[in-house]
């Protein structure tokens, strides 16, 4: 941007020298047409001195004339120049200056999309970074998830198994309460038959006794009645019995 202004600057001055130049040329052909036309006075005003003056004074007042059109179409034209020159240095200068500023926008565009494309690649990092964080954090949850829902499930198959077990164990002494209740009730039984048996065969040997004590009275005789209550009380009197001990059990 310096050097093109310093460029831009010198072309200036030298299209502004040109100018100056040109001005200068033009003012000088103005002073050569104010002598011609001064010149052309006097030599109109030498007219009056003769004919001959007269024509040739006019030949020379057409001939400055001539010149001084002359001098001032070049001046004209010199001017035109000087402006046309003046028209092009500007507009060079212009398209210089828009191309600088193209050139600056799109240095400034190049390093604004550098600048974004940085940004967004940084923000994709971190994007990425962060998705990558989760992702791990998830792992981690997630694993953390499935040993607590292992511990747990090994909790309750623990648990199952030692209810099962608790359950397999309650079974098995419900199963030996009931075979030893069975077995004690059977032993039971089998005493109440005993006794029973016992009974049985002490009431018939009672029941044999009485009918040979009631044979031998009628042979003999009617005993007393106060021998006949005594019998009864003394049989009675000997103790318990085998089937009363039973009895009692």
């Amino acid at each position: 941007a310096a050097d093109f202004a310093a460029k831009h600057e010198a072309a200036a001055a030298e299209s502004k020298g040109a100018a100056e130049q040109r001005r200068s040329d033009a003012d000088a052909a103005r002073q050569e047409v104010t002598k011609l036309e001064a010149a052309a006075k006097k030599a109109k005003r030498d007219v009056a001195w003769g004919a001959a003056a007269v024509k040739e004074a006019n030949n020379r007042a057409a001939k400055l004339d001539a010149l001084a059109e002359k001098a001032r179409r070049e001046a004209k034209g010199r001017e035109a120049a000087a402006e046309r020159a003046r028209r092009a240095a500007a507009e060079k200068a212009r398209r210089e200056a828009a191309q600088q500023a193209k050139r600056e926008a799109a240095e400034k565009a190049r390093l604004e999309a550098i600048e974004r494309a940085k940004r967004k690649a940084a923000e994709k990092a971190e994007r990425d970074q962060a998705a990558r964080q989760a992702k791990r954090e998830a792992a981690e949850k997630a694993k953390i998830e499935a040993a607590e829902r292992a511990q747990r499930e090994a909790a309750e198959k623990a648990e199952r198994e030692a209810a099962r077990k608790v359950e397999r164990e309650a079974a098995k002494e419900a199963k030996r309460e009931a075979a030893r209740i069975a077995k004690i009730e059977a032993a039971a039984g089998a005493k109440r038959q005993a006794a029973e048996k016992v009974e049985a065969e002490r009431e018939a040997a009672e029941t044999s006794r009485t009918r040979g004590r009631r044979t031998v009275i009628r042979e003999v005789g009617e005993p007393a009645e106060s021998e006949v209550a005594a019998k009864p009380e003394s049989g009675n009197s000997d103790g318990p019995s085998f089937t009363d001990g039973i009895r009692r059990k």
